[in-house]
């Protein structure tokens, strides 16, 4: 398995919602912020989308698709100058994948998906994006909408399976979004300057020695072991892995086997000592020490889940919390139709190790 794909294969998807709006006229709708994942794909006509703290409104035409991987209070309206609605005055319960028209309808017909991951992974993961991900690419957009709509349906009409299915498609959605920011920085040559793992996996030399801690975290990796894999000096692969993933080698081999035992602690029966000889650690201590100082908690008080979150992850919540229905004020300047079915890690803020690495020192 490839170093992206392994610690995707940590997310735990929890809770999802979908639905669209066919809006028409002159209109503005006010999203609150909410600790989740949105993804917006706009199916026909034109808007504009502002967001606190990102900077100047972004036009999205029709087959445009965004992820705003941080739940960032944001505004969609056909002109900025309408007064925005708060869309709690719009939305009386949660749409489960049917479209609510707004205004008449027909001017403006955009998809939205809610999501949240549980676990650290998701943190880290979501930390390495920017507040807003426009997926401008045709091919990319295509996709992703086939994502939206799929979800939608598997909403509006439940069959056995449906809530799993729904999961995944959550899950593949994000792992999408990471691919298409990851190429999209390679392709306009801004990969180079980019600090954090993911990024590094651009890098031949530096993703093989990434590839190789992956494939066998138990190994007592050195650091003249892993430069050689990636055909480099110790001191300039030390230098080069340093800039491009804002970590050592040895501190990102640490967290990465600390975030695979995380892993294990609360979705496996496997004893602490068999989680901790597994990953090369001679001693339940020493491997609880590791652990404590990267994780923020015991192995113990980790698997029971009673510690706060480790100090280098966001905070993802376990449930996404639904707008609280609110009654439609009689005097609204526009009615909302009723719903209708739609048509056919990077390292920056980790903690650091207290140890450096020395010629022959292995990761502790």
């Amino acid at each position: 398995m490839d170093p992206l794909s392994d610690v995707l294969s940590l997310l735990k998807p929890q809770n999802y919602m979908s639905g669209g709006i066919d809006a028409g006229g002159a209109w503005s709708l006010q999203f609150e912020e909410y600790e989740c994942t949105r993804c917006f794909a706009l199916v026909s006509g034109h808007c504009w989308l502002s967001m606190e703290g990102y900077g100047e409104p972004v036009r999205l035409e029709a087959g445009d698709c965004v992820v705003m991987p941080y739940g960032r209070p944001y505004r969609l309206a056909s002109d900025l100058t309408v007064p925005p609605l708060d869309l709690k005055a719009v939305l009386t319960s949660p749409l489960n994948g049917r479209i609510l028209t707004w205004n008449g309808g027909g001017a403006c017909l955009g998809l939205s998906a809610y999501f949240t991951f549980g676990g650290e992974h998701a943190g880290i993961l979501l930390g390495l994006l920017p507040p807003i991900v426009h997926i401008r690419n045709e091919s990319d957009r295509t996709a992703m909408r086939w994502y939206l709509e799929r979800m939608m349906r598997v909403l509006r009409e439940p069959q056995p399976g449906s809530f799993l299915l729904g999961l995944h498609l959550a899950q593949m959605m994000l792992v999408e979004a990471l691919r298409l920011h990851i190429a999209d920085r390679v392709a306009t040559g801004n990969a180079k300057d980019s600090v954090g793992w993911i990024f590094a996996l651009a890098d031949t030399q530096l993703s093989a020695a990434i590839a190789a801690m992956h494939e066998a975290p138990a190994r007592r990796w050195t650091l003249q072991k892993l430069a050689e894999l990636a055909g480099m000096s110790r001191s300039t692969f030390a230098l080069r892995f340093k800039e491009k993933v804002g970590t050592s080698a040895m501190e990102y081999l640490t967290r990465w086997r600390m975030l695979r035992a995380g892993d294990r602690l609360t979705n496996s029966l496997d004893s602490v000592s068999e989680i901790a000889l597994s990953l090369g650690y001679a001693s339940e201590s020493a491997f609880g020490l590791a652990f404590k100082r990267v994780m923020g908690r015991s192995p113990r008080q980790y698997s029971r889940g009673k510690s706060p979150t480790p100090p280098f992850a966001k905070q993802v919540p376990k449930q996404l919390t639904k707008p609280a229905p609110v009654p439609r004020s009689p005097r609204a300047p526009c009615q909302a139709e009723q719903p209708h079915a739609l048509p056919r890690w990077g390292a920056a803020g980790a903690e650091a190790h207290p140890r450096s690495a020395s010629r022959t020192r292995t990761a502790r």
